[in-house]
Parts: structure tokens; C-alpha cells; sequence
């Protein structure tokens, strides 16, 4: 498939598309004219792409560890980083439904009339 293809089908610009290509992360071959194609695959290897970056990897991060997937296999090391990237979104995870709980207080309190403030 073309590129604008893989970008309809996975609802990510064709830009973002060339710079996965820069880094390494997604791979293309190219027609007598110079236009990228992608296999099947690509959908599933753009949706992962996707993924990590939406879990905060960076794509430095996102590369060293793609030849794991790839081969589905690990070293300690990638399986150590995996663990880091995991606890730190747990951390994330932990702060972002704390600061929902204090919204919700927030609501709560400010939804209920106060007799002592003068609304007129």
C-alpha cells in the first residue's frame, strides 16, 4: 500500500509516516518512481508505534526496543526498561486519577449552595 493509504487506514499523517521512516521505527520499499510501499504489516507496526509514543516512549526509546518485538525476544536489559517505562506509567496513572478525585471534590463543593456567601 501507498502511503497515503497507510496513513488513511491507520489515522496518522503522512508526515508522522517519513519521520518513523527517519527513525528507523517503520520501513518502506520504494517503486521505480521513489514512492513508498508498505506491507500489511505496517498497519499493526504504525498502530504499536502509536502506542508507545501515546505512553510516553520516545522514539529513541521506541527504537531500541522494536528489534525485541520484532524478533520476540528480550534481554534483561530491554526487559528491565520495558519494567521502568511500565512503573512510570503507573506513576502517571497513580497522579492523573488523584488530580480527577479532587476535581470531582472540587465539582462536588461547588455544586452545593453555600448559605453564608451572598449571591445578590
Amino acid at each position: 500500500m501507498r502511503i497515503g493509504d497507510l496513513a488513511t487506514r491507520t489515522r496518522v499523517s503522512v508526515r508522522a509516516l517519513r519521520y518513523y521512516e527517519e527513525q528507523g521505527l517503520l520501513a518502506s520499499t520504494r517503486s521505480g518512481s521513489g514512492q513508498r510501499h508498505y506491507g500489511d504489516a505496517a498497519v499493526n507496526r504504525v498502530r504499536l508505534i502509536q502506542q508507545l509514543y501515546g505512553a510516553g516512549l520516545s522514539s529513541r526509546t521506541i527504537a531500541e526496543l522494536l528489534p525485541c518485538v520484532d524478533a520476540r525476544v528480550s534481554t534483561p536489559e530491554s526487559r528491565a526498561r520495558l519494567a521502568a517505562e511500565r512503573d512510570r506509567i503507573d506513576t502517571q496513572i497513580a497522579e492523573l486519577t488523584l488530580a480527577r478525585d479532587r476535581l470531582n471534590d472540587i465539582i462536588d463543593m461547588t455544586s452545593r449552595p453555600n448559605p453564608e456567601c451572598d449571591y445578590a
